[in-house]
């Protein structure tokens, strides 16, 4: 399947999270995105140095700068934090599938930012292997 691309409106699908009395909850991506400007961005590892050091730091760094631009939310599809995907049927989904079985990771999600505006995608920034050099929170500034 072909990634996601500018212009495709996201497919729905349910993924977890765990709510603020850690309790795993259920939720359509169509639910948080619809009618909102949403950053939707993809770790392959989610503690690994690129992932827990680089990539998800920016956007927790950058947040409110992002908000002031008028993103409402930002979203993380990990297969173990944030938006859990664990069987990755919302990456596969997607197109955003990155199969690292010959490592012992499963398939996992390829290091992605969306900029997604009721549910429609506005910026596709897709890593190829384990580059860190477009999806990072300063490059979905530069696409707001």
């Amino acid at each position: 399947m072909a990634p996601i691309a500018v212009g495709d409106v996201i497919p729905g699908g349910t993924l977890a999270y765990f709510d603020e009395e850690d309790k795993v909850q259920s939720v359509n991506i169509h639910s948080l995105a619809a009618g909102k400007k949403v950053i939707l961005f993809g770790v392959p590892g989610a503690f690994t140095p690129t992932c827990s050091l680089k990539h998800v730091p920016g956007f927790i760094e950058k947040a409110e700068v992002l908000k002031s631009k008028g993103v409402e939310k930002i979203l993380c599809l990990s297969d173990v934090l944030f938006l859990a995907d664990g069987s990755a049927k919302y990456t596969h989904d997607l197109g955003l599938e990155l199969d690292l079985s010959e490592k012992g990771l499963g398939t996992r999600s390829k290091r992605c930012a969306l900029l997604i505006e009721d549910l429609k995608v506005k910026a596709a920034n897709i890593e190829s292997g384990g580059e860190f050099t477009i999806s990072s929170a300063d490059d979905i500034l530069k696409a707001l």
